[in-house]
């Protein structure tokens, strides 16, 4: 179905087309050339963090973060109960296990159900700041401190919240908040976490490229297009976050006073605007009918095939996938969009149900 109000749509109005042409004009296409650097350079500077590895996708980034740590095998990986799926396959693509933990009222993390989970075996704790939403990272760096535990930031919605923890990983996909069409990127202070990370990244070559490989490693570069499409958005980033801002504001007050309609806590930065609905579905097809693209929220991880576990029923991640969802959230929408789909959820609960 074509939506008039697609969920997302990338801001392509800077320098991305030129810088592209660029690349290809010069012939360095592949993961050579400047603007891989250029871009690691802008994305950390912006975050105050001292080296960037860009990557080939935000679920490669997480993977590297732990691979770079040394989480492998018989380790265990605290991860929050409501996120997109990826944050708990990365674990698992490393032979580690992740362990579970149920959200709090604001979707992130329940902070004061982590220590509960942390056994002999834990490793890592993965918060991931939901839609935007920072979670509290306090206690979690002082619970990191107290038990020898590292701490790798799923921020894959988050670009713009200053990371904390070892390792922030954001994803530069076609519906975050900047893009690249596809891609990722680690945030680290630490030098030799940065040199592992881009050691792993491209294949564990030696540095006389030898072709013998010592470790295990992956190929998940960036191209050098991907890195010109990114640093274009790292340059309009301010921008971008400012618009989503208004955006942001403008669904709040549009929405705040509708019955039916339950908002969520504000955001740190805007992703996506996320809200809880009476009559989820019906409202869902009736947006649709108006050519509104919505999206589901994230189904719990404890309810997922490949980690089911018979908790699934009583968590508050499963609690909120019933009645979440978000609706359109991207900078090319303009003030009268925005009030004509609070005007569409509006008439909703004024029809009889």
């Amino acid at each position: 179905m074509n939506y008039r109000y697609p969920v997302s749509m990338p801001s392509l109005d800077g320098r991305e087309l030129e810088y592209v042409t660029s690349t290809i004009s010069d012939g360095w296409i592949s993961s050579q050339g400047p603007f891989v650097a250029r871009f690691e350079q802008a994305f950390a500077g912006y975050h105050g963090v001292a080296h960037g590895v860009a990557c080939s996708s935000g679920t490669a980034a997480l993977t590297l973060a732990l691979r770079a740590l040394g989480v492998g095998p018989d380790d265990e990986v605290i991860v929050p109960e409501f996120t997109m799926i990826a944050s708990a396959w990365a674990v698992t693509y490393t032979g580690a296990t992740p362990v579970f933990v149920d959200c709090g009222d604001d979707l992130n993390i329940d902070v004061t159900k982590i220590e509960a989970a942390i056994t002999p075996r834990t490793r890592v704790i993965m918060p991931v700041h939901i839609y935007g939403r920072r979670c509290d990272m306090d206690p979690i760096m002082d619970l990191a401190f107290q038990y020898n535990l590292r701490v790798v930031e799923d921020s894959a919605e988050a670009h713009g919240v200053r990371p904390v923890g070892d390792i922030a990983c954001y994803s530069l996909f076609a519906n975050k908040i900047i893009t690249a069409g596809e891609g990722g990127i680690c945030l680290t202070d630490d030098p030799f976490l940065a040199g592992q990370i881009a050691h792993l990244r491209a294949m564990a070559f030696t540095k006389d490229h030898s072709f013998l490989h010592k470790k295990l490693a992956y190929n998940y570069r960036m191209t050098a297009m991907q890195a010109a499409v990114a640093l274009a958005q790292t340059e309009r980033l301010d921008e971008i976050l400012a618009r989503r801002a208004q955006i942001e504001k403008r669904y709040d007050e549009g929405l705040r006073d509708v019955p039916g309609i339950t908002l969520m806590p504000p955001r740190d930065v805007l992703w996506m605007y996320d809200l809880r609905a009476e009559r989820r579905e019906d409202l869902r097809a009736h947006l649709a009918g108006h050519g509104i693209e919505t999206r589901l929220f994230f189904k719990a991880m404890s309810r997922q095939p490949g980690y089911l576990d018979e908790r699934w029923p009583s968590l508050n991640a499963t609690r909120f996938s019933e009645d979440g969802f978000y609706l359109p959230t991207h900078t090319s929408l303009t003030d009268a969009d925005i009030d004509f789909i609070v005007a569409r959820v509006g008439e909703f609960y004024e029809r009889p149900s």
